[in-house]
């Protein structure tokens, strides 16, 4: 029967009590020892790798991990719309083969139809399960009422706010009734106030025991975001993603976001994103890797723009020079995390926990003038290895150019060739601004700065 749920009558919610949703413990996703991979030049490269996983039936599981980590991935194959690689993952003691029928998803876009009127976007799942037409339609506007959209029924989403055309989204998937809601960023793309009224309500609608979900699996980069929702949170690791960290969440709803609790959780949370394990330490590299033993396979370059970076290093600068990530920069993980991570690569800072401090050289690097300040990053960014073999094989040839392509076959052999175009676009943007070497984009070539670049380093 479609839509069991939405056929109930709905409670006004000022005079309902929310009745607190307890899990009954059956697992309905699980994933044991999951790898995915995607091609590359020397054979297959690893996104994720050895994932064990439990979804369990009334929790939301909140997925958080740096940008690569694998997690829009991980969540793509939970609902099957990625096959894995290796390992195995059964929806309700199933194995999938195929696009697993027990979930739905919610994307970051609005991923609407534009000839389309809400009411239809709504019934295209149904729809394609062969519902009738009658069915469709009284589903469809019971999900649409039950999600905040009545009286929008007719209308085309050219005629909707953000906020709006997301309820649609959330709408279309709930009216089929799946287990488990798959949501990626499905805030993201929405203002502040919007996605706190959005977030709030569908958590009271899952608090009320009216959504018609038995759990939820949520890929974030807000870490305030997965601590408000989440009963569990998994935090990823990158290169290949793994299960780095695991945090229950024992805290009551609705959360208070300035509870002790709530705030050391946070700063947990921070910690395990920001944070190098003492293995990979090396005495004397913030980092962990010493300056000639980083090449292009084992140090990505962030994707952290010039501008980024640089306001990052300013901000801690006039903050003394160090600061809290957690409490004091009051930035999106995914937003912060690259940048940290550039600020460390260049030798521009120091994290410990989650304080980060300005080295020496950041401190001169966010106090000094333009002209100083391209001296001191094209000096630092030369100890970043795809900086570094641009720059050095560029003066080795002698046309003082070459072509982009062969750097990209160069990166091919241990990037995906999505991760092959980010990291030659950072490049860029750090040789440009370093006044190191130029790219054109019409023959798509990359050409020495021969008045200024920097002397290469001498081992």
């Amino acid at each position: 029967m479609v839509l069991s749920i939405f056929r109930k009558q709905r409670t006004p919610r000022a005079t309902t009590a929310p009745k607190p949703r307890a899990a009954d413990g059956e697992i309905l996703l699980e994933t044991v020892g999951l790898t995915k991979t995607y091609a590359g030049a020397d054979g297959e490269l690893p996104v994720l790798a050895g994932i064990d996983l439990q979804v369990r039936a009334g929790e939301v599981v909140a997925l958080l991990g740096k940008s690569g980590s694998g997690k829009s991935t991980l969540l793509r194959c939970l609902a099957g719309l990625v096959p894995a690689s290796s390992g195995t993952i059964a929806y309700r003691d199933e194995p999938l083969k195929g696009a697993n029928p027990g979930t739905a998803m919610v994307f970051q876009t609005f991923a609407l139809l534009p000839w389309l009127t809400v009411q239809q976007n709504v019934e295209l799942g149904l729809e394609a399960r062969r519902v009738p037409a009658d069915q469709r339609a009284e589903a469809a506007v019971r999900a649409i009422d039950l999600i905040g959209l009545d009286g929008f029924e007719s209308a085309f989403p050219k005629e909707l706010s953000g906020g709006m055309r997301q309820r649609v989204g959330f709408a279309r998937a709930l009216v089929v009734e799946p287990g488990v809601l798959m949501m990626d960023e499905p805030f993201s793309a929405l203002d502040v106030l919007t996605a706190e009224n959005l977030r709030g309500e569908l958590m009271e609608l899952w608090e009320s025991g009216q959504f018609p979900t038995r759990a939820i699996v949520l890929v974030t980069h807000n870490i305030e975001e997965a601590v408000l929702m989440a009963d569990r949170i998994v935090v990823l690791g990158s290169r290949p993603g793994t299960i780095k960290e695991t945090f229950h969440v024992d805290l009551d709803r609705p959360r208070d976001r300035n509870s002790a609790a709530f705030e050391d959780l946070i700063d947990r949370v921070y910690r395990v994103m920001t944070g190098r394990t003492k293995e990979t330490r090396i005495p004397g590299r913030p980092d962990g890797l010493e300056l000639d033993k980083r090449t292009t396979a084992n140090t990505p370059l962030p994707l952290a723009s010039v501008d980024g970076l640089s306001g990052l290093a300013e901000m801690i600068a006039h903050q003394g020079g160090s600061c809290d990530l957690a409490d004091d920069l009051g930035l999106e993980v995914d937003d912060m995390l690259p940048l940290v991570d550039a600020l460390e690569l260049l030798g521009f800072a120091k994290v410990s926990e989650d304080d980060i401090l300005l080295t020496e050289q950041g401190s001169a690097y966010a106090g000094a003038d333009v002209q100083e300040s391209k001296t001191i990053f094209a000096e630092a960014a030369m100890g970043a290895p795809l900086v570094r073999l641009i720059t050095t094989s560029l003066r080795q040839n002698p046309d003082n150019a070459l072509r982009a392509g062969f750097f990209r076959d160069v990166l091919a052999h241990h990037y995906t060739s999505e991760q092959v175009t980010q990291q030659l676009e950072t490049a860029t943007d750090w040789g440009r601004y370093a006044e190191l070497y130029g790219y054109d984009a019409d023959p798509q070539e990359y050409r020495l700065d021969n008045d200024q670049a920097t002397p290469v380093p001498q081992s």
